[in-house]
Order: structure tokens, then sequence, then C-alpha cells
């Protein structure tokens, strides 16, 4: 089984050279990063996506982390959940309003924030994208995004799940069905991992001679290529997205694919929806370690609910990031940036788990809590 995905981030994210360094702007701030004192005096401005996870929790670690290293000031916000998206705008725009010397960006919708990223290039405040990249950013306007490649991660879910289900479906007689629950259908690193996840699992299932069609979430079916016809297909993958992002919406879409009899496997495409996939089975009892037994469950992220799933074998498996990685190379960026320094996209690891390795070394320390 592949453990570790080694990132290349996608396009959208420019690289910035040299640069003048923050402060430029005419608010008064010292005109040149590398005078301005011992860490520079720079005060930063951070939203993430929400509060709502141990995710986020663990990125905002990072963050302070770094911030107490280099000598800088931070300022975090974000929104109840991550389907708050015009919550989270505002946020932003105020933000940018602060001026201050840098911005930390986990953007819930990729289209969104454009607006308030051309803004924010306007009034010269440099942002660093992190956890999701803005491919159509305003050019100039992110200075580096630090990401996962997503659709790596999300394959190499389908990967390890196909592992644990081949065998049921070469033998199948009957038609039968793999269940994604994916947070939403707008932010780049969800839609990435979810079609990661989607291209990977066709790919395996046909080169082993059987046919596949993917139904459910419009934005995600029309994304598939040469989709199969769901009368005849041998697979089925069904694509689910809750209302909103909450554990229990979550659990509602994973229930209904649940119950269907022909489901061998569900995927939880992130922290809330894999918990989502716990707290349906808390009534199904369906969960298993293999199709013969009920239903296979592959999740993402880490927190002390997955863990636990993941450990006990209710989960057979799951891929986690380094979200403390990402929030402390964000700051670095920023400050790095303001210093007048290079500064680039960077792709953090994402790592499987499961039962039999997440004691080890390279795994354990992302497995936050």
């Amino acid at each position: 089984m592949k453990k570790k995905v080694l990132a290349v981030l996608l396009g959208g994210c420019m690289v910035a050279g040299l640069v003048a360094g923050c402060g430029s702007k005419d608010d008064g701030k010292a005109t040149d990063g590398g005078d301005s004192g011992e860490g520079g005096g720079y005060h930063f401005e951070v939203v993430v996506k929400s509060f709502q996870s141990t995710y986020w929790q663990a990125a905002i670690t990072g963050v302070d982390e770094k911030a107490e290293e280099l000598g800088v000031t931070v300022n975090k916000t974000g929104p109840n959940a991550e389907s708050d998206i015009a919550d989270q705008v505002q946020m932003l725009n105020n933000a940018i309003n602060q001026n201050p010397d840098g911005i930390a960006l986990a953007a819930n919708s990729q289209d969104a924030v454009l607006e308030a990223l051309q803004t924010a290039l306007d009034k010269e405040i440099p942002v660093v994208c992190f956890d999701t990249g803005v491919p159509d950013a305003p050019e100039g306007s992110v200075i580096a995004t630090i990401a996962t490649d997503n659709e790596a991660a999300g394959a190499v879910a389908a990967e390890n799940m196909y592992e644990v289900i081949k065998d049921t479906i070469a033998n199948a007689t009957e038609q039968v069905r793999i269940g994604e629950v994916n947070q939403d259908a707008t932010s780049a690193n969800i839609s990435g991992r979810g079609m990661g996840f989607i291209n990977k699992m066709k790919e395996l299932i046909e080169a082993d001679g059987k046919t596949v069609a993917v139904v459910g979430n419009q934005y995600y079916v029309d994304q598939v290529e040469n989709n199969g016809d769901e009368a005849s297909a041998d697979v089925i993958i069904e694509v689910a997205v809750p209302a909103q992002t909450t554990v229990e919406l979550s659990s509602t879409e994973a229930s209904n694919i649940m119950t269907k009899k022909d489901t061998i496997a569900i995927f939880g495409s992130n922290q809330v929806t894999a918990e989502g996939v716990l707290t349906a089975n808390q009534n199904l009892s369906v969960l298993a370690a293999t199709p013969e037994e009920g239903v296979v469950g592959v999740g993402f992220d880490a927190g002390a609910t997955l863990k636990a799933a993941v450990a006990d074998g209710t989960l057979i498996g799951a891929v986690t990031q380094a979200p403390v990685d990402q929030g402390s190379l964000a700051i670095q960026a920023l400050y790095d940036y303001c210093e007048g320094n290079e500064v680039k996209d960077i792709a953090t690891d994402s790592y499987w788990y499961d039962a039999e390795n997440m004691e080890e070394d390279d795994i354990a320390p992302n497995l936050y809590d």
C-alpha cells in the first residue's frame, strides 16, 4: 500500500521572484522589511475555512508556532462552517481593510474570493493560499500556494480501497455500488480530491474489464470522461454532497448510500464527511473490513473520531494531510516575501494510514486530534 504522496501543485498559483518586501504600501509601515527590526514588526491576517474541525485547529497551531518563532503578530478568523462562503468572503474583506502586511487564506470557494483578491492586489497586500488554491486568482494576487495535491491524495484513497474490494467486483454477477460523500462542490481541494478518487477508481475498475457509471451530484458527474450507462454498468460510483458542511447532513447523505443493498464501499472526502459516515454507521452497523461482511469505509484527514475508527477497524484506513505544516509554511512564506526573499508554491505531504502503520514515525505526527 502507498503510504505517502509527494504533492505536485497544479496551475493558477504563481511563483514570486525577489520582491521589494512588505510595508511598501502608503500606510505608514516601514518601506524596507529588512530594516524593520527583529521579526520585521509584521502583522498578518489569517482566514481559515472554519473552526469547526480539529483539522483547522491543527493548522492554527502551526500558524501560532511560526508567528512566535518569527516575532510577527497574527489575527485568525474563519466562519462557523465551510459552507458559510459569504461569511468567509466578508471576513476576507475585513482582513484586507486592516491593511496587514500579508494575508494567509484557505478559501472555501475558489470563485467567491476573486473580487477580494483583486482588491488585495490593488492595495499591494500579498496573499498566500494554503490548504487549497485559487486557480483563477487575478494575476499577481497570490504569491504562493501551500497545499496537498488533492487529486493524488484522492487517488491514494481509491487505490487502497480497491485492494480490498477488487475481488468482490471481479466476481459480482450483479451491479455493485461505491459511495463518495464530498463536503462541497466549490473548493478546489475538495473537488480535486473527489475527482481524484473517482478517476482512479474508474481507471482501476476498467483496467480489470468492468464498466463504470458515475451518478449523483451533477458537478462531479459532469467532469467524468467517458461516463458509462447507469442501467448497464457493472459498478456505480454514487457521489453525494450535503447542503451544508455538517456531520449531521453528511451522515444523512452517507446513510442514503449505505442503506442501498448493492453498496460495497464508501469514501468520506474530509474529516466532516468521514465523521458523517461514522455517525450513519451508529444506526446502521454496516461498516466492515471486507465487502462480504458489510460496507468498506475509507476516510480522509484525522481527528480523534477518525483515528479511533481506524484503530478499531471500523474504517479500513484514511488519508491524512499535514495541517500543522501548512499553517506554519503559510506564515513563513508571508514573512519571507516581506523580507524581500523569493517565495514559491510548496507541496506538503499526505499519508495513507491504517491500524498497522498509524504509530509509525512518519505517520503519527500528522494524526492530529
